[in-house]
């Protein structure tokens, strides 16, 4: 019986478990939501007197100027994923497979934009990307949010390929294939899973930015993070609802669309990587 028993116990866990995390996660986008629709919510009522659809006119009008905020939003965040991706992968390939002098200190360099207050490295950038004429540029904003990017682009692919085994690519070399060749049909399908987590952080991370956004975009390159935030401290809890909602869910797509292609599949090839 206890066989029996033990297995079932275990599943209910897992799924009480599973309930108590959805609900955690869910529970404070609960009054977002609430707030998007509600006309007038005050303490201690525990729903609005009424409702409206006000809010979401407001957010969905030209005026709003969400469309072309959540458009820039978008653009800037795929370009900082992208050269994110183009930089990280080479760069975790290095930390991951190869011992060099100096490494322990490049390791560091790549963690200080972490360990570092956000706004002590934008205020150290503003004035180079000044003189470069990058500020109020959208390009000087993808260029900016490398820097909290990167970190979890390069450490994610040198953890990869820390364990990633080369004997595939010197023998699809000993058959005369090209560089190329050899990346795109044995490295990339092996670290494809960790390219997309990588990408997923970095996309998420420069979607949420908001001070580095405002230091070097100078208010004139105008994201959702900061719209949301005017909206916030202006009083209107129910625009900022609204547009909060907007602003969570390119994040939940995204999480949704690529978990079926993280599941059951390994990153990396086994046997260690080349020292």
């Amino acid at each position: 019986m206890s066989g029996v028993r033990d297995p079932l116990i275990l599943r209910l866990g897992v799924a009480v478990g599973g309930a108590v995390l959805i609900l955690w996660l869910i529970a404070p986008l609960v009054p977002l939501a609430i707030w998007s629709f509600a006309r007038g919510w005050r303490f201690p009522a525990l729903l609005p007197n009424e409702w409206s659809l006000q809010a979401w006119k407001v957010v969905f009008s030209v005026r709003a100027g969400v469309i072309d905020s959540l458009g820039v939003t978008l653009l800037v965040a795929a370009g900082a994923t992208v050269l994110a991706v183009l930089i990280g992968v080479p760069a975790g390939r290095a930390l991951g497979l190869y011992r060099f002098r100096g490494k322990t200190a490049v390791q560091m360099l790549v963690l200080a934009p972490i360990i570092v207050p956000g706004i002590a490295v934008a205020l150290g950038l503003h004035g180079v990307f000044l003189w470069l004429g990058l500020t109020n540029t959208i390009i000087g904003v993808v260029l900016v949010h490398l820097v909290p990017v990167l970190p979890y682009m390069i450490l994610i692919m040198a953890a990869i390929f820390a364990n990633y085994d080369t004997a595939h690519e010197e023998q699809a070399r000993s058959l005369g294939a090209a560089p190329l060749q050899v990346f795109w049909h044995i490295t990339l399908p092996a670290i494809a899973p960790a390219v997309l987590v990588g990408a997923l952080f970095a996309f998420l991370v420069s979607w949420g930015q908001y001070v580095l956004t405002l230091l070097i975009g100078g208010g004139r390159v105008l994201t959702l993070p900061l719209l949301l935030f005017n909206f916030a401290t202006s009083g209107r809890n129910d625009i900022a609802g609204a547009l909060g909602v907007v602003y969570i869910l390119p994040g939940l797509v995204i999480l949704i669309f690529t978990a079926r292609y993280l599941t059951g599949r390994n990153a990396g090839l086994p046997g260690g990587g080349r020292r």
